[in-house]
């Protein structure tokens, strides 16, 4: 299967007043086509970072330091200022977290959705794809300001305006955290089909874990800028193999039953300057061993999944603690 994203050792570090923050740490991934993958982990992980990468979209004090990024065959930040314009209208669609930031608040929807397609296109045209986007009154909503609309209709608009050139790439940004618990899945469940339609890739940049278990086909999960685990969803979030997974799912609201007590995961995300030497993870592990505190781990694949875990599928990895 061909891949529509190929990135390889992708180190990324931001200039800060105090000094360098190293964002990504080294990240290799690929996309396949067609596929819906959601990369997961808390604030700080670097996952933002790797998703506004695939369109050379870092804000200006970003700079990348080692590897690469290729999109449908293109280097991102090694081609001609022209080209990228044109890879990010023609192949690539972003959905952000925030409909009301996305949207211009100044200019009414059907204008919107025009300037979208990059042509006057008519009502008729418009409306059918708002309609595409399950936006009951579509007449209604090209004639709306942003303001005038709830978050959950805001979002399908910027769903709806994301697709209009059926692009091979969706980048999803925290895509319901915004709206309501009532319409999040609704609203997750709009963007795949609208994905599964139009035959495309979507990419999901999520915390919520048991939201992204019910739409994507695989799983890569962050933490401190690099990918630890990363397989079929089933397999990593039914059986995670990395200490950072089964912390992370332990956490996380959602699935719980009365008289259940989440586990907050101690310590905090680290905060890289430079190349980390060892497992980032280490200092927040209680499974860790000496050697964990210097050597750096490298990918390798246990039990159908590729893990970045020196304990991972060892004799002497305590199986307790995913308990």
């Amino acid at each position: 299967m061909s891949h529509i994203v190929t990135c390889e050792n992708l180190v990324v570090t931001y200039r800060a007043s105090n000094g360098p923050v190293r964002a990504l740490d080294g990240v290799d991934l690929t996309i396949s086509e067609g596929e819906t993958l959601a990369i997961v982990g808390e604030s700080g992980s670097g996952k933002s970072t790797l998703g506004m990468a695939m369109g050379r979209l870092l804000p200006a004090e970003a700079e990348r330091e080692d590897g690469r990024m290729d999109v449908a065959g293109q280097p991102v930040f090694d081609i001609a200022a022209n080209d990228l314009r044109e890879l990010r209208r023609d192949l690539l669609g972003f959905v952000f977290q925030n409909p009301m930031v996305a949207l211009d608040p100044t200019m009414r929807i059907g204008r919107q959705m025009q300037r979208a397609m990059g042509r006057r296109a008519g009502s008729e045209e418009i409306h059918a794809l708002l309609e595409r986007a399950e936006l009951d009154d579509p007449a209604r909503v090209a004639k709306s300001f942003p303001h005038q609309l709830s978050g959950g209709m805001a979002q399908r608009v910027v769903i709806a305006m994301a697709s209009a050139r059926t692009p091979r790439l969706l980048i999803a940004d925290e895509p319901t955290a915004s709206l309501d618990a009532s319409i999040r899945d609704k609203v997750m469940g709009t963007l795949c089909r609208l994905r599964a339609e139009s035959g495309a890739s979507l990419v999901i940049l999520s915390h919520d874990v048991h939201m992204i278990a019910r739409h994507a086909d695989r799983v890569a999960v962050m933490y401190g800028g690099r990918i630890v685990e990363q397989g079929p969803t089933g397999r990593v979030l039914d059986a995670p193999v990395h200490p950072y997974t089964r912390a992370l799912l332990k956490a996380a609201a959602g699935h719980e039953k009365p008289g259940d007590w989440l586990t907050p995961i101690p310590g905090t995300p680290p905060l890289l300057s430079a190349r980390c030497a060892a497992c980032s993870f280490e200092p927040r592990c209680t499974v860790s061993e000496e050697n964990c505190h210097t050597t750096r781990p490298e990918p390798r694949e246990v039990e159908g999944r590729e893990v970045l875990c020196l304990l991972a599928g060892t004799q002497t990895e305590p199986k307790e603690a995913a308990r």
